[in-house]
């Protein structure tokens, strides 16, 4: 029997040709489901696992940032880490023109550009953490300084603080 070959997206060959290694794991999914759902189904815990935020700086630009899942980003302490007045939230229907990827899909590495990135410094304790593996059904684990490097991304402190 052939077996079903493995569709590598953009993250995976990147990570591949700069020899980094990671897991990959994937789970059955028609469409977005949010990460904790995705955390509970696979077994790992929240604080392992990070989402990928994309912005709009008041300069234009657009900036990504990479937070636990259940967490809040900050966006004055987001706007702070890139050195902008403010950053928004893009609109959900604009992800994939900005990113190439798609809700639920978008990761760090491998955009159609390579935009300013800040990884919330929570994952600096970590051995490992795990991001979206670049496709809905699709998440990767690898080391914080990994992700760093990939991405080209530096630690900034993200979070919005709980009451």
């Amino acid at each position: 029997m052939a077996k079903q070959k493995e569709v590598k997206t953009n993250m995976m060959r990147i990570l591949e040709s700069m020899k980094i290694p990671f897991k990959q794991y994937t789970y059955e999914c028609g469409e977005f489901i949010d990460a904790l759902q995705i955390a509970d189904m696979l077994g790992f815990p929240y604080g392992k696992v990070y989402k990928t935020l994309v912005t709009q700086g008041a300069s234009g630009n657009y900036f990504v940032f990479v937070i636990p899942i259940a967490q809040e980003l900050d966006l004055k302490k987001a706007a702070r880490s890139v050195g902008e007045k403010s950053v928004a939230m893009i609109h959900v229907k604009d992800i994939n023109a900005v990113t190439g990827y798609i809700r639920g899909g978008c990761t760090a590495i491998g955009m159609k550009k390579q935009f300013v990135t800040r990884v919330d410094e929570s994952a600096r304790k970590l051995g490992t953490m795990i991001v979206s593996g670049g496709r809905l059904g699709s998440q990767i684990e690898l080391a914080p300084a990994d992700l760093l490097r990939a991405s080209g991304a530096e630690f900034a402190d993200l979070l919005r603080e709980s009451m």
